[in-house]
């Protein structure tokens, strides 16, 4: 059974997304049951797929026993590990929250969520570029019908903005694969790698017109500037726990950078290594600014937290240029934090919407809320977090981020990134006092929320303080990470093995 664990993540939302679209009339009890075990299953999984990785042996399944370069390959790393991770542990606090009502709201919630599931999942996991644009397109299909879940004019305005831009960046998808694999002959990430040291210097331009077209496309989906424009508004309009889900969606682009690049143009690579490092580093920062920018400019707590998404994009981004093993920890560490940590302000904010009433989640006066006093301890907590404050994880992970700048690295990563943080506490502080303090005298607004709201909720949010208290272990296992990545001779080697033979 174990040597079957790698596919799981990938097969058990399929079935559990089968069995709920094929009783798309059923009840709604049926559905959330279903949808909620598969997601503990998927969770059990992954807390098992990072216990093997952990050990620092890379393995592989063959479908169909066809092996590699030749047949579909899904490949376990400390990366892929943790990547599912972090998946699942969004996913049940987005699950479990939309089981309070927002499920409700539209047709096949449960069955295109598990969906969305097996497209991310399947593009963490596989080892080929192939079929990284096909679950690039499985996760991309279920996330148009989820963001017009319910309904309503700015999701569907938000949402044809956000199938056109990404139809387009799927075509250029294509067209970077094509040039790759007629240059180099190959699909399979460690077997493209391993071609990178023969190429001939007349295919070189080839390669490199491909890795950027690639780049770009990785560049729609992280949102980094100047592709970042759909985000915002998509991620405002969502539903919650779709958004929440979607928290983990520009993580996908990042990762996508992170395994292309570092292991197909490695240190294996002669000319070609590192082709990515100048672009990624200086639109990272570009996309910092400019985040920091639309949150001290939004005026909606939804669109806030968009933004502060942006930021860790940002982050992420220039932990991804600076190319480094200690740079890639710290961004390990970082992201794991920053989805969970937005997945969770994502679902506060519709908790906080439905109580105010008519005002939304629009930063104006309302009037008191019923259970105003938790939503305020819990956004008090979220803020913190997100902002980068003592003594929760958000600090952790950013002075990791700055301490890992060497160099003139360090003249620009960190003023951008103290200054966005500032402007993230101006605006979370503005934003808390309109909703929370700066209320109308007069009847208490809105009903006592779900249960399942709040557990969802207080899931994700969580988070940010079990990051502390168990930082010793995930910082080791993000180094470990990184220390791998850096290594790309170990992918190599593991799939091809006979590679070192024939060269």
């Amino acid at each position: 059974m174990i040597q079957h664990l790698i596919v799981l993540p990938v097969v058990l939302p399929l079935i559990a997304g089968i069995l709920m679209l094929y009783q798309r009339h059923g009840l709604v009890r049926y559905k959330r049951i279903v949808s909620v075990v598969a997601t503990l299953g998927l969770l059990l999984v992954a807390i098992g797929l990072v216990n093997q990785a952990a050990s620092g042996e890379i393995t592989y399944y063959a479908l169909g026993d066809w092996q590699p370069p030749f047949g579909i390959v899904l490949m376990l790393d400390r990366l892929s590990a943790l990547m599912v991770l972090v998946t699942a542990l969004l996913a049940v606090g987005a699950v479990i929250f939309a089981c309070g009502g927002d499920d409700e709201k539209g047709s096949n919630f449960h069955g295109l969520f598990q969906w969305q599931l097996m497209g991310i999942n399947g593009a963490f996991l596989t080892g080929d570029l192939f079929n990284l644009f096909v679950f690039f397109e499985v996760l991309l299909l279920a996330s148009y019908a989820l963001l017009l879940h319910g309904g309503g004019k700015a999701r569907i305005q938000s949402s044809v903005h956000y199938v056109v831009l990404n139809l387009a960046g799927s075509s250029l998808f294509l067209i970077g694969v094509g040039i790759l694999y007629g240059a180099t002959g190959t699909l399979n990430m460690a077997d493209m790698a391993s071609r990178m040291s023969e190429l001939p210097a007349e295919r070189e331009g080839l390669v490199v017109a491909g890795a950027m077209i690639l780049l770009v496309v990785f560049g729609l989906k992280a949102a980094i500037l100047p592709l970042y424009f759909w985000l915002p508004r998509a991620y405002a309009a969502a539903p919650a726990p779709v958004a929440a889900l979607f928290a983990v969606m520009t993580k996908v682009g990042i990762y996508a950078i992170l395994r292309v690049y570092s292991l197909i143009f490695g240190d294996q690579a002669g000319n070609l290594e590192a082709i990515e490092q100048s672009w990624v580093w200086w639109l990272s920062l570009a996309t910092l600014a400019a985040a920091g920018v639309g949150v001290m400019a939004a005026r909606d707590f939804r669109l806030l937290i968009a933004y502060l998404v942006l930021i860790s994009v940002g982050t992420l981004l220039a932990g991804v240029g600076m190319r480094s093993p200690e740079a890639t920890s710290a961004l390990l560490y970082y992201l794991a934090h920053t989805t969970l940590v937005t997945g969770g302000l994502f679902l506060l904010a519709e908790m906080i919407g439905l109580q105010r009433g008519k005002p939304g989640t629009r930063l104006v006066k309302g009037r008191p809320m019923v259970q105003g006093a938790a939503l305020a301890l819990a956004f008090f907590f979220g803020a913190i977090a997100i902002a980068g404050l003592p003594p929760l994880s958000g600090a952790f992970g950013k002075a990791l981020m700055l301490n890992a700048a060497e160099g003139s690295q360090r003249l620009w990563l960190w003023p951008l990134l103290l200054l966005a943080s500032l402007a993230s506490l101006i605006a979370l502080s503005r934003a808390g006092s309109t909703l929370f303090w700066r209320s109308h005298r007069g009847n208490i607004s809105g009903s006592p929320l779900p249960r399942y709201q709040w557990v969802g909720m207080l899931w994700l949010l969580s988070s940010s303080l079990l990051m502390v208290v168990f930082a010793g272990p995930v910082s080791d296992y993000t180094q470990a990470t990184a220390e791998q990545l850096a290594n790309p001779g170990l992918v190599i080697d593991t799939l091809l093995p006979d590679a070192g033979d024939t060269q």
